[in-house]
């Protein structure tokens, strides 16, 4: 039977050993098997056999005892070069300490040397078994850079679509924009103006996915931070409006997660700068993010100090109560309202 290494050829053997009559007799044996035997007289001199032809040999076998350097001294240079063959430790010694030392060392494996056919037959399966684990290392370590490479590209083209999605959306809300300074209609404007609120939130994601170096989740207060900076801008922008504050910790939760969050705070902020406070009259609207410590969900809460919900009916078209409950059913949960409150304060608790 002829050996073979994984490229189909016959496997390359360096045989470091000063016993010039064994070494004779592995060159002469493994060879009728198959094997390409060059034979070194001692470690120094296998290693520059291996550093002047890097590449040439699928596996070495190396001796324990020799004049000058011991096997073990020679085996740390050998592993140490840039692109090492596997190493099969032979030693005459029964000393189990001496093969452990090889296999720490770095060792494929040993095998105990001695003059019979037991040991060629013994030292052929163990070269064999060494080239093979080292195709099966090397096999796994290019699919493992296929996968890693697979998964580059995919976050590359998830990232691209994130960035084009933010932009579409972006565009849609500058449309939007153009519209609402042809519109005379306050009751148009103030309706064009909650949609776009709306789009912009949901844009603020994909912006936010398309900078992050981890895309399956959004770091929720950072978020937020941004989206309380544009609601500011688009809801609340002159004197005397209410001020949007947000309280935040570092919580990190899923896109959709995010999206939905995002929607339900804009809509409790925009209600809240409708009705909590009077024209030209100033106030608070609170946005605060936290961990609840008693079941180890999270708690989002919008709150204002106007005058509460009063007959509990809900103002305007009822458009904001719908999405919110719509979202808020996505995240298994429901927005609760805090009796005790002097304004209003709304709360919803949700799974990490």
């Amino acid at each position: 039977m002829t050996a073979l290494s994984d490229t189909g050829q016959v496997i390359r053997l360096l045989y470091i050993d000063d016993d010039r009559g064994l070494s004779r007799l592995v060159e002469k044996e493994l060879g009728r098997h198959g094997y390409a035997v060059t034979c070194a007289p001692d470690g120094d001199a296998g290693l520059e056999i291996l550093s002047a032809r890097a590449g040439d040999f699928d596996v070495v076998a190396l001796d324990h005892y020799m004049p000058g350097r011991e096997g073990l001294d020679v085996l740390p240079d050998i592993i140490a070069l840039e692109t090492p063959p596997p190493v099969v430790y032979v030693t005459g010694a029964q000393e189990g300490r001496i093969a452990v030392a090889a296999l720490r060392a770095g060792a494929a494996d040993y095998v105990i040397k001695d003059v019979s056919e037991d040991f060629t037959a013994l030292l052929r399966n163990a070269l064999q078994d060494a080239v093979t684990r080292r195709r099966l290392q090397r096999e796994n370590e290019e699919a493992q850079e296929q996968v890693r490479l697979a998964r580059d590209r995919a976050e590359a083209m998830l990232r691209e679509v994130n960035h084009r999605v933010g932009n579409s959306l972006q565009l849609v809300s500058s449309f939007m924009s153009l519209q609402l300074r042809d519109l005379a209609d306050d009751g148009a404007k103030a309706a064009l103006r909650e949609a776009q609120a709306r789009i912009e939130a949901v844009a603020h994601v994909h912006r936010r996915l398309y900078t992050s170096d981890d895309m399956s989740v959004v770091a929720m207060d950072e978020y937020l931070d941004g989206l309380i900076a544009e609601l500011n801008k688009s809801l609340a922008p002159g004197e005397g409006s209410p001020t949007l504050t947000l309280q935040a910790e570092p919580l990190a939760v899923s896109t959709d997660q995010a999206v939905s969050l995002g929607v339900i705070v804009t809509e409790l902020v925009t209600n809240a700068v409708k009705y909590a406070y009077g024209p030209g009259q100033a106030g608070e609207i609170r946005v605060i993010l936290q961990r609840d410590p008693e079941n180890g969900r999270a708690l989002l809460t919008v709150e204002d100090d106007g005058p509460g919900i009063g007959d509990g009916k809900p103002k305007g078209t009822g458009l904001g109560g719908k999405i919110i409950s719509a979202m808020a059913s996505g995240l298994r949960s429901v927005v609760d309202i805090d009796p005790a409150h002097q304004g209003v304060r709304a709360r919803l608790a949700f799974d990490l």
